[in-house]
């Protein structure tokens, strides 16, 4: 975090008239992941916000770029989602394009809570996952079949920037017996244009909050295939088996959750051929986060790493069809 982005993240907030001229204001660095400045800034006269601003190359050990433009998706997705239930996003209350940041409702990690935290300390409900399943398919149902929604999260390079090349694209090339296959998925990805992605359906992007699911950082929304956006997070609560096995029946629980309640709402297709879609997409995900340019931080054990790298290897030459196979065939290899 740089002195420049909190001295721009102010005189945003005053040119936005969300803080006066004269007003103090206390600023603190949040955790923004690797790929954004976060900010929480507070004035004195009531006002409480974060401020977000995407960073042109990210946090990461690969040389990973990306265009900070991306920004501007992310306000116009947490808006869209607005309109269909705003509980499930926080308030954008300022969008700076000049610097590339906006300004958004802060919400108390007291009321809050991080799911992945909560999936990590065995807190987290199978309930839960069951509404992230359900707000997931609604907002999937929604946008899905519009062309002005195509137009306007046409967002192609920047998915293929953030997603596509750092985690399919870059695991092809670390895996060259697999590389067809799994080229082949990322290009039926990028052909896709079915409903709004989200892109990055994890549950560090997710709280807990009073009314249910509140989702973060949609930088890397895209009109194309909602199978990613399944996949991308089913992927983290079979990695969680690995990284908390004491856990695991929950996250089994919270797996099928999620598919159930998301199958359920699934309206503009055939809810097997999405689902199809997602488990072929799965195994490769999970390859992902190993061998990809955004490993996941919390399994740092080589023997950790083999196995889900064994377990998605062979899936991925096995190619199967429904979820409840890669659930079983991924708890079955540990």
């Amino acid at each position: 975090m740089t002195d420049d982005t909190t001295d721009d993240a102010v005189q945003s907030l005053r040119e936005l008239g969300l803080l006066a001229p004269d007003e103090r204001c206390s600023v603190v660095a949040l955790s923004g992941g690797v790929s954004c400045d976060v900010l929480r800034i507070t004035g004195e006269r009531g006002l409480d916000v974060v401020i977000k601003r995407a960073l042109p190359k990210l946090r990461v050990a690969q040389d990973w770029r990306a265009p900070i433009e991306r920004n501007a998706t992310e306000v116009a997705w947490l808006k869209r989602v607005a309109m269909i239930e705003p509980a499930w996003v926080p308030a954008i209350h300022g969008h700076d394009r000049k610097r590339n940041l906006f300004a958004m409702e802060y919400l108390p990690a007291e009321q809050h809570p991080v799911w992945k935290a909560e999936l990590a300390a065995g807190r987290a409900t199978a309930d839960f996952a069951g509404q992230v399943g359900s707000a997931l398919a609604r907002i999937h149902a929604s946008t899905a079949g519009s062309d002005s929604l195509a137009a306007a999260f046409a967002n192609d390079q920047h998915f293929h920037d953030l997603r596509l090349d750092p985690y399919l694209h870059f695991t092809a090339g670390r895996h060259p017996d697999l590389a067809g296959r799994i080229t082949a998925l990322a290009d039926g990805v990028a052909r896709a244009r079915i409903a709004l992605m989200q892109g990055d359906i994890s549950p560090k992007n997710i709280l807990c909050g009073p009314s249910g699911p509140v989702f973060l950082d949609a930088e890397t929304a895209c009109y194309g295939d909602p199978s990613f956006d399944v996949a991308f997070c089913l992927n983290h609560l079979l990695l969680k088996h690995v990284w908390h096995p004491e856990h695991s029946a929950l996250y089994t629980e919270s797996f099928r959750a999620f598919v159930h309640a998301y199958r359920a709402g699934v309206e503009w297709e055939e809810p097997d051929d999405i689902e199809e879609r997602t488990a072929a997409l799965l195994p490769a995900m999970l390859l992902a986060r190993i061998d990809g340019k955004s490993p996941v931080e919390y399994l740092t054990d080589e023997g950790d790493k083999e196995r889900v790298r064994t377990a998605a290897r062979t899936m991925l030459k096995a190619t199967p069809q429904r979820l409840e196979d890669v659930l079983a065939y991924f708890a079955g290899s540990r």
